[in-house]
């Protein structure tokens, strides 16, 4: 091997090894699968993650090697899905650690007080009544108890009427925008701070997967693209 054909070699490897380095710990490409956070975020935008946002984690595992700092409410976060942890989800910290969470006719309580929730999108009008009468105390135990135990799975009736629930310690509870339509912690249960990837940064590629590929410039999103998303 000739002396530059050795050299562009290195280059190509050092290149890849930091790419994927960056990748692992710092920076990663996250494209929105469905419109569980519309009008926030829609299927089909491309978004760049920071993966350091809540500390530093060894590359495929949950182990942290910095932590920096919890999600706020509100914050929009990335994470591991629970339940098949090959999966990313995103959605909104509704919840921290200590909360009571409750939710009565799709408003959201916290701690007794309503959320204040611009963000908040509904587009089924139905309203589903409570899954069980909470009560007695004992109701309320196996209440907090069946939701830890993820046992809300396709109960519909716990999307517009929920809790009241605790959010256990090392866990946040989190929801999608698109209230009516969304996976999330009224169903599957708390999601423990350890899945937590990141928050996202910016819409770096947005483009309308209904329109037809011959019309590239009505695909794309124009005024999507580049949009920061550190505040929404």
């Amino acid at each position: 091997m000739s002396n530059k054909m050795k050299s562009w070699f290195e280059s190509l490897v050092w290149t890849i090894v930091v790419v994927l380095i960056i990748r692992a710990l710092f920076i990663q490409a996250y494209e929105i699968p469905t419109g569980s956070m519309e009008d926030t975020l829609l299927p089909g935008d491309f978004l760049l993650v920071a993966k350091f946002t809540y500390g530093i984690q060894i590359p495929y595992t949950h182990v942290k090697i910095l932590d920096f700092h919890r999600p706020d409410r509100k914050d929009v976060v990335v994470f591991n899905y629970p339940l098949e942890p090959k999966k990313d989800f995103v959605k909104r910290c509704i919840g921290l650690p200590g909360d009571t969470i409750e939710i009565k006719n799709k408003v959201v309580y916290i701690n007794g007080k309503p959320l204040d929730e611009p963000y908040v999108v509904h587009k089924d009008p139905r309203v589903f009544p409570p899954l069980m009468d909470l009560d007695n105390p004992l109701a309320r135990e196996e209440y907090q108890r069946a939701w830890e135990e993820r046992r809300f799975m396709g109960q519909n009736r716990v999307r517009d009427n929920f809790g009241p629930v605790v959010v256990p310690q090392g866990n946040i509870f989190v929801m999608g925008d698109n209230r009516d339509y969304s996976l999330d912690s009224r169903f599957w249960g708390p999601l423990p701070m350890k899945f937590l990837k990141g928050s996202p940064l910016i819409i770096y590629f947005s483009w309308d997967k209904e329109q037809p590929l011959y019309a590239f410039w009505k695909k794309i999103r124009w005024g999507r693209l580049f949009k920061i998303l550190l505040w929404i």
